[in-house]
Parts: C-alpha cells; sequence; structure tokens
C-alpha cells in the first residue's frame, strides 16, 4: 500500500495523490495548475500511466482539483471518476467553459507564432475531450461507503467548502492488512454562510490535510460583513464602479447574496445596477438553486421568507460578449465577473477599462496564487499589463479574506483535533509557509506532522499513527531561473511602500529597511564574484 504525492505540494493549486493497493491503482483529485509557470506545468507529462488506474476520486469541482481530468481521459484513462452529484453537474460546466478558453488561447497564440514561423500551438485539451471524460462520471451519495476498485473503499463526507464538496474516508485493504486515509480535500470554516459544517471523522491512520490559511485567521462574519459594507458606503459616495474578481462557484453566489442583505438593509439602493458578468456563473448559480437542500440553516431561513438569495435586485446576468462591453459604458455599477484570480475571464476586460480610475474600487474576495494578475495588484504593482496594454493600477484597493470558502488556522486546528486515535498527518495544499506553520501547530498541540514535496512516496502501513513514517521535510530551494522573479517581487513590495503610509513609528521600520540594504547589497556582491 503507497502514497505518492503528486500535486498541490509546496502550493494551492495542481491537487493530485496516486494511492495503490495490491493491483488497484486510484488517483485523488487531478487538478490543473494556475499561476506561475502554469501552463508548463499543465502540460508536463503524468509521472504515472492513466490507462493502469482503476478510478478518480474527485474532492470537489473547482478547477485546481478536476480541471485536468479531460487531460487524464484524452491520454488513455478508461475508469470511472467518482464524486458527489452536485460536483458532478458543476465540472461539467467548468470543464466546457475551461475548454473553449484553451481554444481561443491556442488560437491567439498560433497566430502570433504563424508570424514568427513558429508551430502552432494545441488546447490542452478540446471539448470532444470534454464529452468522452462526462462519459466516465459516477455519482455518489454522502456517507455511503462504496468499493472504487480491489481492496479500495471510499466514503464521501461533506466538506463545507462548496456545493458537493467532500472529505475522503478511504479503506486500503491488502490481505489481512488494513489502513485508512482521510483526505481533507478543501475544507471550509466551522462557522458557514453558504454551506454546512464539515463533516466531524474521528478515526484514521493518515490524514492529507490542506493548509491553505494555515498560518492566519479570517476575520469573523460580523466582521467581514462591516468591512463588506464600508467598502459600499464609500462606493457611492465616489459614484463609481466596483469589480469584484470572483470564482463563479461558491464565492460569486456568496458575494450574490451578501449584496442581497445589503439591499435589505437599504445600503446598497435599488437604482445601482449589479452585473453578474460570467455565463458559466450563470449555469453554476442555476446548480446551487437545484440543491438548496444541502446548503447552510442560514440558507435555508432566507429561502423560507421568500427570498431568492442569489437574486438581488437590479441583477442582470450578463451573457453575450456585447453585452459585456456594454458595461464600459456605465458609470456607476457592480460588476461581478470571473476569474477570481485575474488570469483570464471578463474581468480582465472590464481592469483593463476602469482600474486606472481612482473612483472605481477593487475588491478581491478569494486567495491570489503567487504568479496570478491578482496576487501582483495585491502586492502593490502600479501598472500591469492587461489585455495587451499597460494601464495604471488606481482604483481603491480592498481585499476582504472573510469570504472565503477555506478554513483558516483555527478552524484546521478544530477539524484535526477531532480525531481520537492520533492520526499522522501530512500536510499539503498550501504554500511553504503556509503548511509548514501549519505542521508546526499540530505538533504543539501534541499531534504527529510533516510537510511532504511533490514527487514523494510513503508506504503506508496499519496503525500508522502507532509509528511516525519517515517523512523528511525539505527547504524550499530557489531554482536559478526563479531568481529574476523574486528580484520582480523585491521591485513590486519596494514600489508599494514607497506610496504608502507606515501604520508603526519610523524608528521601528527603519532598521528593517536597513536590514535589508545591506543583505540586498550582499546579494548583489557574491552575484558579481559569480560572473567574474
Amino acid at each position: 500500500m503507497r502514497l505518492k504525492i503528486i500535486g498541490a505540494a509546496g502550493e494551492v493549486t495542481g491537487s493530485s495523490y496516486l494511492l495503490e493497493c495490491g493491483a488497484s491503482r486510484v488517483l485523488v483529485d487531478c487538478g490543473i495548475f494556475q499561476g506561475k509557470e502554469d501552463d508548463r506545468k499543465n502540460r508536463e507529462p503524468f509521472s504515472f500511466s492513466p490507462v493502469s488506474l482503476d478510478a478518480v476520486l474527485l474532492t470537489h469541482a473547482h478547477m485546481d482539483h478536476s480541471g485536468r481530468i479531460p487531460l487524464l481521459v484524452k491520454e488513455g484513462f478508461k475508469g470511472k471518476v467518482f464524486a458527489t452529484l452536485p460536483t458532478l453537474e458543476l465540472v461539467k460546466v467548468l470543464w466546457y467553459d475551461s475548454a473553449n478558453l484553451m481554444k481561443e488561447e491556442a488560437e491567439w497564440k498560433t497566430k502570433k507564432n504563424s508570424r514568427k514561423g513558429l508551430e502552432e500551438v494545441e488546447p490542452l485539451y478540446s471539448a470532444e475531450h470534454v464529452d468522452q471524460s462526462i462519459r466516465h462520471l459516477s455519482a455518489s451519495s454522502y456517507d455511503d461507503k462504496i468499493e472504487v476498485a480491489p481492496g479500495i473503499s471510499v466514503r464521501f463526507r461533506d466538506a463545507g467548502h462548496i456545493l458537493g464538496s467532500a472529505i475522503l474516508e478511504i479503506w486500503l485493504v491488502e490481505g489481512e492488512k488494513e489502513v485508512k486515509i482521510v483526505f481533507s480535500g478543501d475544507l471550509g470554516p466551522q462557522k458557514t454562510v453558504m454551506e454546512r459544517n464539515p463533516a466531524i471523522i474521528s478515526s484514521a491512520d493518515y490524514v492529507v490535510m490542506e493548509s491553505t490559511y494555515g498560518d492566519r485567521l479570517h476575520k469573523s462574519n460580523e466582521e467581514t460583513r462591516a468591512e463588506f459594507r464600508s467598502v459600499f458606503e464609500k462606493v457611492l459616495k465616489d459614484k463609481g464602479k466596483v469589480f469584484i474578481p470572483s470564482f463563479v462557484v461558491d464565492r460569486a453566489q456568496r458575494v450574490l447574496y451578501e449584496l442581497a442583505l445589503l439591499q435589505d438593509q437599504g445600503i446598497l439602493g435599488s437604482n445601482v445596477p449589479i452585473f453578474f458578468d460570467s455565463p458559466m456563473g450563470v449555469k453554476a448559480t442555476e446548480i446551487y438553486k437545484k440543491h438548496t437542500n444541502l446548503l447552510s440553516s442560514e440558507i435555508q431561513q432566507y429561502i423560507s421568507e421568500g427570498k431568492d438569495p442569489f437574486s438581488p435586485g437590479k441583477l442582470k446576468y450578463v451573457s453575450s460578449v456585447e453585452d459585456s462591453r456594454a458595461i464600459n459604458g456605465v458609470k456607476h455599477a457592480v460588476v461581478v465577473a470571473g476569474s477570481g484570480m485575474i488570469n483570464g475571464g471578463r474581468i480582465v476586460h472590464h481592469l483593463k477599462h476602469g482600474i486606472w480610475d481612482p473612483n472605481n474600487h477593487l475588491v478581491f474576495v478569494g486567495y491570489q496564487a503567487k504568479g496570478t494578475m491578482g496576487r501582483r495588484i495585491i502586492e502593490g504593482e502600479k501598472n500591469i499589463r492587461i489585455a495587451g496594454e499597460e494601464v495604471s493600477v488606481k482604483a481603491e484597493l480592498h481585499t476582504i479574506n472573510g469570504f472565503s470558502a477555506h478554513a483558516d488556522r483555527d478552524d484546521l486546528l478544530a477539524w484535526a483535533s477531532n480525531f481520537t486515535n492520533s492520526p499522522f498527518f501530512l500536510i499539503t495544499h498550501g504554500e511553504p509557509e503556509s503548511s509548514l506553520a501549519f505542521s508546526e501547530t499540530l505538533k504543539k498541540a501534541g499531534m504527529k506532522s510533516a510537510v511532504p514535496t511533490a514527487g514523494q512516496e510513503l508506504e503506508l502501513e496499519p496503525n500508522g499513527a502507532a509509528k511516525a513514517p519517515k517523512i523528511i521535510e525539505q527547504p524550499v530551494m530557489l531554482r536559478v531561473e526563479d531568481m529574476s522573479s523574486v528580484l520582480s517581487e523585491i521591485l513590486t513590495l519596494v514600489s508599494g511602500m514607497k506610496d504608502g503610509r507606515p501604520a508603526a513609528s519610523e524608528e521601528d521600520i527603519l532598521p528593517l529597511l536597513q536590514s535589508s540594504k545591506i543583505l540586498l547589497e550582499t546579494a548583489k556582491k557574491k552575484m558579481s564574484e559569480k560572473k567574474v
């Protein structure tokens, strides 16, 4: 019995794990990479033969967990993809949209390459591969234990992250040996708004656990809503636009619900139009409306009062490109559009036409991975190249992490503390700082924990909690080609600091800056020595 870490190690995208038990091989998640060098990573060959897999177990629909399944099918996968019914409905929407975007991007790159005499660019996969992938989907209900391959059984439990999201309880049986391994998937917070609370699981030998926000805390729902309200109070005074880049599954629905609440409170006037500019998001919202029985008690109560949580007043669903472009002529409005990290989608078009205006506001309501345009804007980049044009960033920026569908550090610790038999925790799905910090949090709480790296393999033994497996936690190593990226990030930070006002006194900050200056001078000296 063996576990191999394939993706989401040292980063929050590309989730994928390979389980082997006897002659059976099962993949848990098969997600795309997002952010820096994403195209290269997504095109790298799988580290296993897709034909050899018996099944794929999918924790939820988000593309960083599901997005490479059509590629898996393209390369020969013949088994079933098991997931909850809402997840299967959502991935159909996401995969077709992804295939269309890939096709458009490939055509654009091919056009550019043809002028240089270079080869055509093929999309990662096509709509035809999505058609084939859909035939592999198999719905599973929550809490039923099913066998997915000889010696491998799974039970899907509610993860409270997005509609249909699941924690996986997996049993591996080989001869007289049995091992139980739990995959947290992406966990929702303990105090939820959209979904139900994450299921409590009390026993396992091993737990593969996410750590997206393993080193920080979210604001409370009350604090987050107060922050969101203050943004709109200012927007109303400025008479500008508010742009909300949003993941179109769950986050967009949460934003629509919060806008409806602001209207109920009389804060957001009925004269302010709200544009939901995402054909895919509209389809996802219909799926949410179909499965409201799986949503939280708060949403259930809102519906019982005869109100639609996802249809605030003055809401207009935008489908056509012409209607999307027409929004440019509207001076005062709320624009919710994908993608959440501004690495594509219609939000790019809107920001090109509005991020330069200081009367406008840009509100981030989700995680921004390293290398994405959203992350660069948050870190203070003042000029960005967007849709082929250099644009100044002058809109007022707001980051509201409390809307996240991810658990924060204390939520993660609370969930992990439900285990009573002291399993061994493998901390993944987080940037290095976050994963290492959460691993230390677990150790301080008396739990066994380690942070594996991509490519590491682990022999799974019965009662694995009784003896900690040997995992060498490797330091994060920078490749030579990463140096220019690090220098760019330093320049971006310095640019943002020059224009900002320190909250602390200069006496507290100046020594830190002087130390940084000395380190940079040392690095520059070593670079010069190396050239000589």
